[in-house]
C-alpha cells in the first residue's frame, strides 16, 4: 500500500515562492522514485519532477532552475519549492509514487489528491 497526502498550495503573486510537501506512507512497497505532476484547467496532467531513490532529480523544461525536488527519508516526505511563480505555474499540484510489490517487478503508480497552486498576475 502506498498512500501520499501534499499540502502547501496557495495564492501566490507573480515572482514569488512556495514550498510543496508530500507525506508518504507505505507498506509492502518499495518506492523507486518520487515526484509531482500537476494539471491546469483544460490541460493534461504533466510531469514536474521525479527524485529517484538514489537522490538524482530530473525537472520539466518549463520548471528548470526555478523548481525545486527533495526527499526526506526520516521525516518520509518529498518536497518541492517552486521559486519565481508565473500564472503560468497555477494548477492542482500531485505528488507521484513509482513503486514495487516486495518481490515483483512491476511497476505501480500512485497520486495524492493535489494542492492547489494559483500564481496571481
Amino acid at each position: 500500500q502506498v498512500q501520499l497526502v501534499e499540502s502547501g498550495g496557495g495564492l501566490v503573486e507573480t515572482g514569488g515562492s512556495l514550498r510543496l510537501a508530500c507525506e508518504v506512507s507505505v507498506s509492502g512497497f518499495t518506492i523507486d522514485a518520487l515526484g509531482w505532476y500537476r494539471q491546469a484547467p483544460g490541460k493534461q496532467r504533466e510531469l514536474v519532477a521525479t527524485i529517484s531513490s538514489g537522490g538524482t532529480a530530473k525537472y520539466a523544461d518549463s520548471v528548470e532552475g526555478r523548481f525545486f525536488i527533495s526527499r526526506d527519508t526520516a521525516k518520509k516526505t518529498v518536497n518541492l519549492q517552486m521559486n519565481s511563480l508565473n500564472p503560468e505555474d497555477t494548477a492542482v499540484y500531485y505528488c507521484y509514487s513509482q513503486a514495487r510489490r516486495w518481490g515483483r517487478t512491476y511497476l505501480h503508480d500512485y497520486w495524492g489528491q493535489g494542492t492547489q497552486v494559483t500564481v496571481s498576475s
